[in-house]
């Protein structure tokens, strides 16, 4: 399994990097699916599902593995504190990371994006942030590696 952000890509680059990584579907863990910038208007839903249809990749939303957004707003008000912009957040804030754990990560079943032995590509999770460690992906990673021994790769660009 692996996942990616938005940040630091664009439409073509951010397929590019996927089908290099031989990832078959991409598992949306966002909220809302869309971002904001004219830069990234390639990555709002609709436009990133089609750009995925046309290379072959799948598209499935996981709203339930997606931050409240009392949770988003927790970790904003701490990035304000560390004078640090969401683009370039380097890392998630403990209580966020404790919270979401609890109230989200404990709460769902994981069982239907557990990678299947099949041979049939990679999976990827999908958020905004360049880094994972900056976002909630990496909790999903983290909890995916322990309890089901899923081995993780972070895509970022090249």
């Amino acid at each position: 399994m692996a996942t990616i952000g938005v940040y630091g890509f664009d439409g073509e680059s951010f397929v590019r990097r996927l089908q290099h990584a031989d990832v078959h579907l991409l598992l949306d863990v966002r909220q809302r699916r869309g971002v904001r910038g004219p830069e990234y208007s390639w990555a709002n839903s609709l436009r990133l599902q089609a750009a995925l249809a046309r290379a072959r990749i799948g598209y499935e939303h996981h709203p339930e593995l997606a931050p409240t957004t009392e949770l988003r707003r927790l970790q904003y008000a701490e990035d304000a504190r560390r004078g640090v912009g969401k683009r370039s957040r380097r890392e998630l804030a403990d209580e966020y990371a404790r919270r979401y754990t609890a109230e989200v990560l404990d709460r769902a079943d994981l069982a239907p994006i557990v990678p299947v032995p099949s041979g049939s590509g990679t999976a990827a999770l999908f958020c905004v942030e360049l880094d994972a460690e900056a976002c909630h992906r990496s909790l999903i990673a983290q909890r995916l590696r322990e309890r089901h021994r899923v081995a993780i790769e972070h895509l970022r660009p090249s």
